[in-house]
């Protein structure tokens, strides 16, 4: 029989099996502590003292940052625990901005969660909270002091796992606050707007900018013809603002509830990622073939392309020149749709839904302006933004019949579906080059060895005169390491792809909250299985067979990779050195 350590968690008996904190073993005997600062992927901080339990001798101590040890005995529910949680939470609501029924992230704040939880009603301190300008001056992101307990979770987010390193705690005791370097504005900063400080803020200091005024706007202008795109992730993600369990495909309800809000033509992002496809195996086949700056990046997330903008600039020319299917989506939209339909381009209003509050960043971009002189999106929002237009309009989401999306760009393949989740990409662009350079149909068309949540993996596979080496990353401090890798010599591969949030865009900055309790990598898994669910079940699972790709180019484009589809599905990157 196996030999175990054990301790005694509200007198019962849990295995230790390799836990690494008293935190986890309460978890795994089916107890949630509440925590402000505690994430199973970053440091241990042990700041908020919320997780605190209470020892067989009397004592307290932080679980979250406490080794668990066989025989020890420890109490989660005492009256003393629940006494000392709500000091915590007064003393913390004493220094906060108390405007809860206007805060973007009422419902699914952690604060106001244990307020309720704790019974926290009457305040025995008077409110001394500092005032603070709130920083909206980034496209993506709002900052609002005002609203911080201090967790620390932002900082070693941006830090820890994304290495970009914009914001961090700084002065001490009463004026200690999140800020940037020399407090400049985030939009000045070396933000890259990915969002992922906002996805661990418990509060609402750290919001996306809304810009669902902005929509509702366009929506009611009789002028404007309102074209709407979802990106691939979100079919996957949507449905958790309404309940659903995580992963659920809800495709049909979303492009219902679309409809229903008044857009005028509902398209998919997903065809656009087709068109990405054609347009960046036949730029990668080129690189490789005449010799072009390899390895050759992918291009599709605009928070990798800021982060290598400013910290890498050298680099920017392995970047593939290819739009991100939300700047295609835009281009086709407000090109050959606009021709096909007879509508003048500066009529039309395009609205992408992106899991990724940098897509704001990308839609105001100067490089991406068209030959016509227009911007391809005229605005973007996250998921959680849609989810909560679709509460304002008082659409029952689970109840909507489906719907399908208007044929015209809205037509799309599996491996355009797969997009959303880490390793998506790269299958996706090896489905359509490895029939390109054999001439052969693929026997089996899933690359399982790009698949997962591993920070970086990588493969090799052998082409007709050439073995052909890949990576994938998602997160930026596994970019890094791959970057730093290629520049010392001691990293060599063709073709890698790189995602922004680490899962890649099911993580992004703009999805559904979900509480920390729920492993972070779980999550994503769940929300990937139902891309890759959807990809099984397609009647087209590879981009060059879209029959919409095909009537494009040669109606309208030409040549894959041609002058035309140059002008409209390829861009130019600049340089913005930050400090490193």
């Amino acid at each position: 029989m196996e030999n175990k350590d054990y301790m005694l968690v509200d007198g019962v008996q849990v295995a230790i099996e390799g836990e690494k904190n008293i935190l986890e073993l309460v978890n795994k005997a089916g107890i949630e502590l509440p925590t402000f600062c505690y994430h199973p992927e970053l440091s241990i901080f042990g700041a908020c003292r919320m997780c605190v339990v209470e020892n067989s001798r009397g004592g307290m101590e932080a679980s979250c940052s406490t080794p668990p040890k066989a025989g020890m005995e420890i109490y989660t529910n005492t009256p003393r625990l629940r006494k000392y949680r709500r000091v915590i939470l007064e003393l913390l609501l004493s220094n906060h901005c108390r405007d809860c029924t206007a805060c973007q992230k009422s419902g699914h704040c952690k604060l106001q969660e244990y307020a309720l939880q704790y019974g926290v009603r009457n305040f025995r301190f008077n409110n001394l909270r500092t005032e603070y300008d709130i920083d909206d001056s980034s496209p993506a992101i709002v900052k609002d002091q005002s609203k911080c307990i201090l967790c620390g979770e932002c900082v070693r987010m941006c830090n820890e796992i994304q290495t970009v390193g914009a914001i961090d705690l700084t002065k001490r005791s009463s004026r200690a606050s999140v800020s940037t370097f020399f407090e400049e504005p985030l939009a000045e900063s070396g933000c890259i707007g990915c969002g992922q400080c906002a996805v661990v803020c418990p509060t609402g200091a750290l919001v996306e900018k809304d810009d669902t005024d902005k929509v509702w706007a366009a929506l009611a202008d009789p002028k404007k013809h309102v074209v709407v795109g979802p990106a691939p992730s979100v079919r996957a993600t949507l449905g958790e603002c309404f309940d659903n369990p995580i992963g659920t495909n809800v495709e049909g309800k979303m492009v219902a509830a679309l409809r229903k809000l008044g857009f005028d033509k509902i398209f998919d992002v997903d065809t656009a990622a087709d068109f990405t496809i054609m347009e960046e195996g036949t730029e990668f086949l080129h690189r490789l073939k005449e010799g072009g700056t390899m390895p050759m990046f992918t291009s599709c997330s605009p928070g990798w392309i800021h982060f290598v903008e400013q910290y890498y600039p050298e680099m920017r020319d392995n970047i593939s020149t290819c739009r991100s299917p939300q700047g295609m989506f835009g281009s086709l939209v407000k090109s050959y749709y606009a021709e096909k339909a007879g509508i003048d381009p500066k009529d039309i209003v395009v609205v992408s839904i992106m899991p990724c509050t940098a897509k704001k960043y990308e839609c105001a971009r100067e490089e991406m302006r068209l030959p016509n002189g227009e911007m391809p999106v005229d605005i973007s929002i996250t998921t959680r933004e849609l989810g909560r237009m679709i509460d304002q309009a008082g659409i029952d989401f689970n109840a909507l019949a489906e719907e399908e999306f208007d044929p015209m760009l809205g037509i799309s393949t599996g491996a355009a579906v797969i997009f959303g989740v880490t390793g998506g990409v790269m299958e996706a662009a090896l489905r359509t080059v490895v029939e390109i350079v054999t001439g052969k149909a693929l026997d089996n068309v899933e690359f399982h060895d790009v698949r997962g949540m591993d920070g970086i993996k990588e493969a090799t596979y052998e082409l007709p005169g050439k073995t052909v080496r890949v990576a994938v990353a998602s997160g930026l401090g596994n970019a890094r390491k791959i970057l730093d890798g290629i520049k010392a010599g001691e990293l060599n591969y063709d073709f890698v792809e790189i995602m922004t949030c680490p899962g890649g865009c099911v993580n992004g900055g703009g999805q559904p909250y979900q509480p920390t309790a729920l492993e972070y990598k779980t999550r994503r898994e769940l929300r990937a299985g139902g891309l890759y669910g959807q990809d099984e079940a397609m009647t087209y699972r590879k981009s060059h067979e879209n029959p919409v790709v095909d009537t494009v180019y040669k109606e309208y484009l030409g040549e894959i990779g041609g002058h035309k589809a140059h002008e409209l599905l390829h861009t130019h990157y600049i340089a913005k050195p930050r400090y490193k």
